[in-house]
């Protein structure tokens, strides 16, 4: 099982949490992250089995951490309908 540390004790498991892939367009040379408008700078959503979202953000430059921060239930929904995602109909906001 992959544990993902948050900070001040708490941490979610990966294999229990439902993920959400960033969106990505063709620009005709490159595929661009509809999350962060780049073709180096990555983001995943996950939806915690405790209820919490959680946002990590990775880059394929060298040197730039991977990481993972908690955020609301309103930038959670703003990061689904930009990447074409919709809303779990099981989940309660």
């Amino acid at each position: 099982m992959a544990k993902i540390a948050l900070g001040n004790g708490k941490w979610f498991s990966t294999e229990k949490a439902e993920a959400f892939e960033e969106g990505r367009d063709w620009d005709g040379r490159n595929h661009i992250s509809r999350a962060t408008g780049s073709q180096w700078e990555h983001q995943r959503l996950y939806h915690t089995a405790s209820g919490r979202w959680v946002l990590n953000h990775w880059s394929q430059y060298q040197g730039h951490p991977e990481t993972y921060e908690i955020i609301d239930d309103e930038q959670a929904i703003t990061w689904l309908v930009r990447n074409e995602h919709d809303f779990p109909e099981d989940r309660e906001i």
